[in-house]
Protein backbone atom coordinates (compact mmCIF):
# COMPACT_ATOMS: atom_id res chain seq x y z
CA UNK A 1 0.00 0.00 0.00
CA UNK A 2 1.26 3.15 -1.03
CA UNK A 3 1.35 5.71 2.31
CA UNK A 4 3.11 9.21 0.50
CA UNK A 5 1.27 10.94 -2.47
CA UNK A 6 4.11 12.17 -5.45
CA UNK A 7 3.93 15.47 -4.57
CA UNK A 8 5.15 14.55 -0.79
CA UNK A 9 7.99 11.99 -2.02
CA UNK A 10 9.24 14.59 -4.25
CA UNK A 11 9.34 17.14 -1.58
CA UNK A 12 11.55 14.19 0.32
CA UNK A 13 13.59 14.03 -2.03
CA UNK A 14 14.53 17.70 -2.90
CA UNK A 15 14.95 17.94 1.47
CA UNK A 16 17.27 15.22 1.20
CA UNK A 17 19.48 16.72 -1.45
CA UNK A 18 19.49 20.13 -0.18
CA UNK A 19 20.84 17.77 3.02
CA UNK A 20 23.06 15.86 1.43
CA UNK A 21 24.94 19.05 -0.58
CA UNK A 22 24.70 20.95 3.37
CA UNK A 23 26.13 17.74 4.23
CA UNK A 24 29.33 17.88 1.60
CA UNK A 25 29.91 21.56 2.42
CA UNK A 26 30.12 20.80 6.35
CA UNK A 27 32.55 18.63 5.93
CA UNK A 28 35.13 20.99 4.32
CA UNK A 29 35.70 21.89 7.85
CA UNK A 30 37.04 20.30 11.00
CA UNK A 31 34.33 22.48 13.25
CA UNK A 32 31.27 21.72 11.22
CA UNK A 33 32.52 17.96 10.20
CA UNK A 34 30.23 16.55 12.80
CA UNK A 35 27.10 18.37 11.85
CA UNK A 36 27.71 17.59 8.16
CA UNK A 37 27.50 13.97 8.94
CA UNK A 38 24.30 14.00 11.02
CA UNK A 39 22.85 16.20 8.12
CA UNK A 40 24.07 13.43 5.54
CA UNK A 41 22.45 10.66 7.69
CA UNK A 42 19.19 12.60 8.47
CA UNK A 43 19.21 12.91 4.43
CA UNK A 44 19.48 9.40 3.50
CA UNK A 45 17.03 8.26 6.25
CA UNK A 46 14.48 10.60 5.22
CA UNK A 47 15.25 9.31 1.01
CA UNK A 48 14.75 5.41 2.73
CA UNK A 49 11.73 6.32 4.28
CA UNK A 50 10.17 8.11 1.89
CA UNK A 51 11.24 5.76 -0.91
CA UNK A 52 9.55 2.68 1.37
CA UNK A 53 6.45 4.97 1.75
CA UNK A 54 5.62 5.42 -2.08
CA UNK A 55 6.11 1.83 -3.56
CA UNK A 56 4.29 -1.31 -2.74
CA UNK A 57 6.55 -3.44 -1.10
CA UNK A 58 6.90 -7.23 -1.11
CA UNK A 59 8.72 -9.15 0.80
CA UNK A 60 8.94 -6.63 3.42
CA UNK A 61 10.26 -8.93 5.99
CA UNK A 62 13.64 -9.46 3.72
CA UNK A 63 14.06 -5.49 3.60
CA UNK A 64 13.48 -5.36 7.21
CA UNK A 65 16.07 -8.21 7.55
CA UNK A 66 18.74 -6.26 5.39
CA UNK A 67 18.26 -3.09 7.25
CA UNK A 68 18.65 -4.87 10.72
CA UNK A 69 21.88 -6.41 9.59
CA UNK A 70 23.69 -3.30 8.00
CA UNK A 71 22.46 -1.20 11.34
CA UNK A 72 24.30 -3.54 12.92
CA UNK A 73 27.76 -3.80 10.85
CA UNK A 74 27.24 -0.24 10.91
CA UNK A 75 27.14 0.28 14.92
CA UNK A 76 29.64 -2.41 15.46
CA UNK A 77 32.43 -0.25 12.77
CA UNK A 78 31.10 2.93 14.30
CA UNK A 79 32.36 1.77 18.03
CA UNK A 80 35.06 -0.81 17.18
CA UNK A 81 37.20 0.47 14.09
CA UNK A 82 40.43 2.39 15.84
CA UNK A 83 40.83 6.03 13.96
CA UNK A 84 43.38 4.44 12.80
CA UNK A 85 42.13 2.29 10.47
CA UNK A 86 39.40 4.89 8.94
CA UNK A 87 41.64 4.44 5.49
CA UNK A 88 40.80 1.19 5.58
CA UNK A 89 36.99 1.67 6.31
CA UNK A 90 36.89 4.28 4.14
CA UNK A 91 37.78 1.97 1.32
CA UNK A 92 35.68 -0.74 2.61
CA UNK A 93 32.50 0.56 2.59
CA UNK A 94 33.33 2.53 -0.92
CA UNK A 95 33.75 -0.78 -2.60
CA UNK A 96 30.54 -1.69 -1.07
CA UNK A 97 28.71 1.04 -3.08
CA UNK A 98 30.19 0.12 -6.31
CA UNK A 99 28.88 -3.36 -5.58
CA UNK A 100 25.70 -2.82 -4.44
CA UNK A 101 25.25 -0.18 -7.47
CA UNK A 102 26.35 -3.54 -9.79
CA UNK A 103 24.33 -5.81 -8.14
CA UNK A 104 20.95 -3.11 -9.08
CA UNK A 105 22.06 -3.06 -12.67
CA UNK A 106 22.55 -6.44 -12.72
CA UNK A 107 19.10 -7.16 -11.69
CA UNK A 108 17.91 -4.07 -13.81
CA UNK A 109 19.07 -6.12 -17.34
CA UNK A 110 17.10 -8.53 -17.06
CA UNK A 111 13.66 -6.33 -17.03
CA UNK A 112 14.78 -3.81 -20.09
CA UNK A 113 14.46 -3.68 -23.38
CA UNK A 114 15.61 -0.12 -24.27
CA UNK A 115 18.62 -0.09 -25.87
CA UNK A 116 19.68 3.39 -23.73
CA UNK A 117 18.16 1.74 -20.27
CA UNK A 118 21.18 -1.27 -21.53
CA UNK A 119 23.75 1.46 -22.09
CA UNK A 120 23.69 2.57 -18.66
CA UNK A 121 23.08 -0.63 -17.09
CA UNK A 122 26.63 -1.60 -18.98
CA UNK A 123 28.28 1.39 -17.75
CA UNK A 124 26.79 0.99 -14.31
CA UNK A 125 28.14 -2.48 -14.28
CA UNK A 126 31.40 -2.40 -15.28
CA UNK A 127 32.41 1.20 -12.87
CA UNK A 128 30.65 -0.65 -10.28
CA UNK A 129 32.39 -4.15 -10.11
CA UNK A 130 36.07 -2.05 -10.94
CA UNK A 131 35.31 -0.09 -7.73
CA UNK A 132 34.11 -3.27 -5.52
CA UNK A 133 37.81 -4.76 -6.26
CA UNK A 134 39.81 -2.04 -6.37
CA UNK A 135 38.37 -1.04 -3.25
CA UNK A 136 39.23 -3.85 -1.56
CA UNK A 137 42.68 -4.17 -2.75
CA UNK A 138 43.33 -0.98 -1.65
CA UNK A 139 41.77 -2.21 1.73
CA UNK A 140 44.14 -4.93 1.35
CA UNK A 141 47.35 -2.45 1.13
CA UNK A 142 46.53 -0.43 3.98
CA UNK A 143 45.48 -3.26 6.42
CA UNK A 144 48.85 -4.52 5.44
CA UNK A 145 47.66 -7.63 4.35
CA UNK A 146 49.52 -7.26 1.15
CA UNK A 147 52.41 -5.64 -0.46
CA UNK A 148 52.42 -1.88 -0.50
CA UNK A 149 54.71 -1.95 -3.39
CA UNK A 150 53.90 -1.60 -6.76
CA UNK A 151 52.46 -5.29 -8.22
CA UNK A 152 53.62 -5.76 -11.84
CA UNK A 153 54.19 -8.91 -14.07
CA UNK A 154 55.24 -9.20 -17.59
CA UNK A 155 52.57 -8.45 -19.93
CA UNK A 156 50.23 -6.25 -17.31
CA UNK A 157 49.50 -3.86 -19.81
CA UNK A 158 48.58 -6.32 -22.46
CA UNK A 159 46.18 -7.66 -20.15
CA UNK A 160 44.44 -4.78 -19.01
CA UNK A 161 44.30 -3.09 -22.53
CA UNK A 162 42.41 -6.83 -23.73
CA UNK A 163 39.81 -6.47 -20.15
CA UNK A 164 39.19 -2.59 -21.27
CA UNK A 165 38.50 -3.83 -25.05
CA UNK A 166 36.64 -6.93 -23.75
CA UNK A 167 34.28 -4.68 -21.91
CA UNK A 168 33.58 -2.24 -24.43
CA UNK A 169 32.76 -5.39 -26.78
CA UNK A 170 30.44 -7.27 -23.89
CA UNK A 171 28.72 -3.95 -23.78
CA UNK A 172 27.63 -3.91 -27.18
CA UNK A 173 26.74 -7.17 -27.22
CA UNK A 174 24.23 -6.33 -23.82
CA UNK A 175 22.87 -3.87 -25.57
CA UNK A 176 22.18 -5.02 -29.26
CA UNK A 177 20.75 -8.57 -27.98
CA UNK A 178 19.80 -7.86 -24.03
CA UNK A 179 21.01 -10.95 -22.77
CA UNK A 180 21.60 -10.79 -19.41
CA UNK A 181 24.75 -13.61 -19.56
CA UNK A 182 26.61 -10.55 -21.42
CA UNK A 183 25.98 -8.56 -18.33
CA UNK A 184 27.38 -11.28 -16.06
CA UNK A 185 30.48 -11.96 -18.11
CA UNK A 186 31.23 -7.88 -18.16
CA UNK A 187 30.71 -8.25 -14.18
CA UNK A 188 33.48 -10.34 -13.72
CA UNK A 189 35.37 -8.43 -16.33
CA UNK A 190 35.26 -5.40 -14.17
CA UNK A 191 36.11 -7.26 -11.06
CA UNK A 192 39.04 -8.60 -12.86
CA UNK A 193 39.66 -4.72 -13.99
CA UNK A 194 39.42 -3.39 -10.85
CA UNK A 195 41.90 -6.03 -9.15
CA UNK A 196 44.89 -4.95 -11.81
CA UNK A 197 44.24 -1.28 -11.61
CA UNK A 198 45.29 -0.89 -8.29
CA UNK A 199 48.03 -3.67 -7.78
CA UNK A 200 50.46 -1.46 -9.87
CA UNK A 201 50.06 1.37 -7.70
CA UNK A 202 52.69 2.32 -5.10
CA UNK A 203 51.92 2.92 -1.48
CA UNK A 204 52.79 6.64 -2.20
CA UNK A 205 49.52 6.75 -4.07
CA UNK A 206 47.21 4.73 -2.18
CA UNK A 207 45.61 7.84 -0.90
CA UNK A 208 44.57 9.38 -4.34
CA UNK A 209 43.39 5.76 -5.56
CA UNK A 210 40.90 6.09 -2.15
CA UNK A 211 39.57 8.98 -3.76
CA UNK A 212 39.33 8.20 -6.96
CA UNK A 213 37.47 4.85 -6.38
CA UNK A 214 35.19 6.84 -4.88
CA UNK A 215 34.03 8.72 -7.67
CA UNK A 216 34.12 5.94 -9.32
CA UNK A 217 30.94 4.41 -6.69
CA UNK A 218 29.68 8.15 -6.84
CA UNK A 219 29.57 7.50 -11.02
CA UNK A 220 27.76 3.75 -10.90
CA UNK A 221 25.34 4.93 -8.19
CA UNK A 222 24.11 7.95 -10.47
CA UNK A 223 23.88 5.74 -13.52
CA UNK A 224 21.99 3.27 -11.08
CA UNK A 225 19.63 5.92 -10.30
CA UNK A 226 18.96 6.71 -14.44
CA UNK A 227 18.42 2.90 -14.78
CA UNK A 228 15.71 2.77 -11.52
CA UNK A 229 14.56 6.86 -12.94
CA UNK A 230 15.53 7.65 -9.32
CA UNK A 231 16.40 11.34 -9.38
CA UNK A 232 17.70 11.22 -6.25
CA UNK A 233 19.89 8.27 -6.33
CA UNK A 234 20.79 10.65 -9.46
CA UNK A 235 21.74 13.54 -7.68
CA UNK A 236 23.32 12.26 -4.51
CA UNK A 237 25.44 9.83 -7.08
CA UNK A 238 26.62 13.12 -8.97
CA UNK A 239 27.44 14.81 -5.64
CA UNK A 240 29.66 11.97 -4.99
CA UNK A 241 31.19 11.48 -8.15
CA UNK A 242 32.08 14.99 -8.49
CA UNK A 243 33.66 15.92 -5.42
CA UNK A 244 35.76 12.33 -5.51
CA UNK A 245 36.96 13.61 -8.90
CA UNK A 246 37.68 17.23 -7.52
CA UNK A 247 39.62 16.25 -4.22
CA UNK A 248 41.27 13.62 -6.76
CA UNK A 249 42.59 16.25 -8.68
CA UNK A 250 43.01 18.53 -6.00
CA UNK A 251 45.27 15.55 -4.35
CA UNK A 252 46.97 14.34 -7.11
CA UNK A 253 48.39 18.30 -8.08
CA UNK A 254 49.30 18.35 -3.95
CA UNK A 255 51.38 15.23 -4.48
CA UNK A 256 53.22 16.42 -7.96
CA UNK A 257 51.67 13.79 -9.37
CA UNK A 258 48.66 13.44 -12.48
CA UNK A 259 45.65 11.10 -12.31
CA UNK A 260 46.81 9.62 -15.32
CA UNK A 261 50.08 8.58 -14.18
CA UNK A 262 48.44 7.06 -11.53
CA UNK A 263 45.93 4.86 -12.80
CA UNK A 264 47.75 3.86 -15.64
CA UNK A 265 50.65 2.49 -13.15
CA UNK A 266 50.83 -0.69 -14.77
CA UNK A 267 52.46 0.97 -17.64
CA UNK A 268 55.33 2.59 -16.27
CA UNK A 269 55.90 1.44 -12.40
CA UNK A 270 58.10 3.11 -10.31
CA UNK A 271 61.40 0.89 -9.08
CA UNK A 272 62.95 2.79 -6.24
CA UNK A 273 66.31 4.12 -6.88
CA UNK A 274 69.36 1.93 -5.80
CA UNK A 275 70.45 4.72 -3.69
CA UNK A 276 69.19 3.82 -0.70
CA UNK A 277 69.92 0.19 -0.71
CA UNK A 278 72.93 -0.13 1.39
CA UNK A 279 71.39 3.08 3.61
CA UNK A 280 70.65 0.44 6.42
CA UNK A 281 74.38 -0.07 6.99
CA UNK A 282 75.54 3.58 7.48
CA UNK A 283 75.15 4.79 11.56
CA UNK A 284 72.80 7.13 12.17
CA UNK A 285 72.56 9.71 15.49
CA UNK A 286 70.31 8.66 18.43
CA UNK A 287 69.03 10.04 21.68
CA UNK A 288 66.97 9.54 24.37
CA UNK A 289 63.55 11.01 25.94
CA UNK A 290 65.25 13.02 28.22
CA UNK A 291 67.88 14.73 25.47
CA UNK A 292 64.53 15.62 23.35
CA UNK A 293 63.83 17.42 26.45
CA UNK A 294 66.44 19.19 27.11
CA UNK A 295 66.37 20.33 23.89
CA UNK A 296 63.06 21.68 24.02
CA UNK A 297 63.55 23.64 26.82
CA UNK A 298 65.67 25.72 24.46
CA UNK A 299 63.51 25.72 21.72
CA UNK A 300 61.67 29.51 20.82
CA UNK A 301 59.88 27.69 17.66
CA UNK A 302 59.03 24.12 17.73
CA UNK A 303 57.20 22.12 14.89
CA UNK A 304 55.27 19.06 15.41
CA UNK A 305 54.73 16.93 12.24
CA UNK A 306 52.64 14.02 12.45
CA UNK A 307 52.28 11.00 10.57
CA UNK A 308 50.47 7.67 10.92
CA UNK A 309 53.17 5.67 13.27
CA UNK A 310 51.56 8.89 15.81
CA UNK A 311 48.22 7.60 14.62
CA UNK A 312 49.09 3.66 15.20
CA UNK A 313 50.96 4.10 18.29
CA UNK A 314 47.78 6.25 19.48
CA UNK A 315 50.42 9.47 20.64
CA UNK A 316 47.95 11.99 19.29
CA UNK A 317 47.07 12.88 22.85
CA UNK A 318 50.39 12.84 24.32
CA UNK A 319 51.44 15.06 21.36
CA UNK A 320 48.77 17.52 22.06
CA UNK A 321 49.53 17.69 25.78
CA UNK A 322 53.07 18.42 24.92
CA UNK A 323 52.15 21.06 22.27
CA UNK A 324 49.95 22.92 25.03
CA UNK A 325 52.71 22.55 27.95
CA UNK A 326 54.94 24.02 25.33
CA UNK A 327 52.66 26.88 24.44
CA UNK A 328 52.08 27.72 28.37
CA UNK A 329 55.74 28.66 28.24
CA UNK A 330 55.76 30.96 25.59
CA UNK A 331 57.13 28.72 23.06
CA UNK A 332 55.48 28.52 19.63
CA UNK A 333 54.50 25.45 18.81
CA UNK A 334 52.34 24.57 15.83
CA UNK A 335 51.42 20.84 13.86
CA UNK A 336 52.94 20.80 10.31
CA UNK A 337 50.22 18.94 8.38
CA UNK A 338 50.85 17.25 5.29
CA UNK A 339 48.02 16.97 2.41
CA UNK A 340 47.87 13.07 2.97
CA UNK A 341 49.46 12.34 6.46
CA UNK A 342 47.89 9.63 7.77
CA UNK A 343 47.49 7.84 4.10
CA UNK A 344 44.00 9.76 3.80
CA UNK A 345 42.88 13.51 3.19
CA UNK A 346 41.98 15.26 6.89
CA UNK A 347 42.58 11.68 8.45
CA UNK A 348 45.47 13.51 10.83
CA UNK A 349 42.96 16.70 11.11
CA UNK A 350 40.49 14.80 12.75
CA UNK A 351 42.78 12.75 15.12
CA UNK A 352 44.28 15.48 16.06
CA UNK A 353 40.83 17.26 16.72
CA UNK A 354 39.75 14.27 18.83
CA UNK A 355 42.59 15.16 20.81
CA UNK A 356 41.06 18.80 21.08
CA UNK A 357 44.32 20.68 19.52
CA UNK A 358 43.12 23.78 18.28
CA UNK A 359 42.32 24.10 14.65
CA UNK A 360 44.58 26.80 14.48
CA UNK A 361 47.93 24.80 15.51
CA UNK A 362 47.34 22.49 12.30
CA UNK A 363 49.25 24.28 9.70
CA UNK A 364 48.97 23.05 6.23
CA UNK A 365 52.15 22.33 4.04
CA UNK A 366 52.17 25.23 1.74
CA UNK A 367 51.89 27.64 5.02
CA UNK A 368 54.75 25.71 7.78
CA UNK A 369 57.55 24.90 4.90
CA UNK A 370 58.72 28.89 4.83
CA UNK A 371 58.57 28.33 8.69
CA UNK A 372 61.05 25.51 9.23
CA UNK A 373 64.33 28.08 7.84
CA UNK A 374 63.24 29.98 11.28
CA UNK A 375 62.27 26.62 13.13
CA UNK A 376 64.36 25.41 16.24
CA UNK A 377 63.51 22.05 16.82
CA UNK A 378 61.02 19.33 14.65
CA UNK A 379 59.24 16.42 16.31
CA UNK A 380 58.58 14.30 13.65
CA UNK A 381 56.44 11.47 14.77
CA UNK A 382 55.84 8.57 12.73
CA UNK A 383 56.04 9.94 9.75
CA UNK A 384 58.69 9.15 6.83
CA UNK A 385 57.32 9.55 3.36
CA UNK A 386 56.16 12.89 3.78
CA UNK A 387 59.36 14.29 5.03
CA UNK A 388 62.03 11.96 2.70
CA UNK A 389 63.94 14.10 0.76
CA UNK A 390 64.12 11.18 -2.00
CA UNK A 391 60.74 12.90 -3.64
CA UNK A 392 63.38 16.12 -4.86
CA UNK A 393 66.16 14.29 -5.55
CA UNK A 394 66.20 10.52 -6.89
CA UNK A 395 63.72 10.16 -9.99
CA UNK A 396 63.79 6.57 -9.67
CA UNK A 397 61.34 6.58 -6.16
CA UNK A 398 58.33 6.04 -5.82
CA UNK A 399 57.47 9.25 -4.42
CA UNK A 400 59.62 11.80 -6.87
CA UNK A 401 57.87 14.77 -7.37
CA UNK A 402 55.78 14.69 -4.78
CA UNK A 403 56.00 18.03 -2.53
CA UNK A 404 57.17 17.30 1.27
CA UNK A 405 57.91 18.85 4.48
CA UNK A 406 60.97 20.37 4.02
CA UNK A 407 62.07 19.66 7.90
CA UNK A 408 65.60 19.69 6.70
CA UNK A 409 65.60 23.34 6.53
CA UNK A 410 65.20 23.24 10.52
CA UNK A 411 68.16 23.69 12.81
CA UNK A 412 67.14 20.38 15.21
CA UNK A 413 65.28 17.82 13.65
CA UNK A 414 64.35 14.16 16.23
CA UNK A 415 62.67 11.20 14.56
CA UNK A 416 60.04 9.21 17.12
CA UNK A 417 60.20 6.10 15.39
CA UNK A 418 59.74 2.64 16.12
CA UNK A 419 62.36 1.51 13.93
CA UNK A 420 64.22 2.00 10.89
CA UNK A 421 62.30 0.34 8.59
CA UNK A 422 61.34 2.06 5.09
CA UNK A 423 58.10 4.16 5.53
CA UNK A 424 54.74 3.37 3.40
CA UNK A 425 56.61 3.99 0.23
CA UNK A 426 58.70 1.04 0.72
CA UNK A 427 61.70 3.42 0.35
CA UNK A 428 64.50 4.92 3.13
CA UNK A 429 65.09 7.92 4.12
CA UNK A 430 68.16 9.98 3.48
CA UNK A 431 67.53 12.33 5.94
CA UNK A 432 68.18 10.06 8.94
CA UNK A 433 72.22 10.25 7.97
CA UNK A 434 72.10 14.03 7.88
CA UNK A 435 74.36 15.15 11.02
CA UNK A 436 71.60 17.69 12.46
CA UNK A 437 68.90 14.90 12.80
CA UNK A 438 68.66 12.42 15.63
CA UNK A 439 66.50 9.53 16.56
CA UNK A 440 64.55 8.64 19.64
CA UNK A 441 63.95 4.65 18.74
CA UNK A 442 60.61 3.10 20.66
CA UNK A 443 56.99 3.67 20.93
CA UNK A 444 56.18 6.73 19.80
CA UNK A 445 53.20 7.35 22.58
CA UNK A 446 55.67 6.17 25.40
CA UNK A 447 58.27 8.04 23.98
CA UNK A 448 56.43 11.18 23.99
CA UNK A 449 54.74 10.34 27.22
CA UNK A 450 58.71 10.21 29.26
CA UNK A 451 59.45 14.07 26.92
CA UNK A 452 56.20 15.12 28.64
CA UNK A 453 57.21 14.11 32.15
CA UNK A 454 60.67 15.61 32.05
CA UNK A 455 59.34 18.83 30.42
CA UNK A 456 56.90 19.11 33.35
CA UNK A 457 59.78 18.07 35.84
CA UNK A 458 62.08 20.74 34.44
CA UNK A 459 59.72 23.40 35.28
Amino acid sequence: MKLLPPEVVTASYILAAVLFILALKGLGNPRTARRANLLGAGGAAIAVLAYLLSVEIRNLWLIGLAVGVGAVIAVFAARRVQMTQMPQLVAAFNGVGGGAAALVALVEAGHSESPWTLVVVAVTVLIGSVSLTGSFVTFGKLQGIMTTRAVTFPGLPVIMVLLVVAAVGLGAALVVTGDTLFAFVLAVTGLILGVLLVLPIGGADVPIVISLLNAFTGLAVAASGLVLANVLLLIAGTLVGASGTILTIAMAKAMGRTVTGIVFGAFRAHVAGTASDTANDRPVRTMDPDDVAILLDYAQRVVIVPGYGLAVAGAHHAAAELAELLGSRGVDVVFGIHPVAGRMPGHMNVLLAEANVPYESLVEMDEVNPRFKTTDLVLVVGANDVVNPAAKTSPGSPIYGMPILAVGDAQQVVFLKRSLNPGFAGIENELFYDPKVSIVLGDAKQTLTKILSTVKTAA
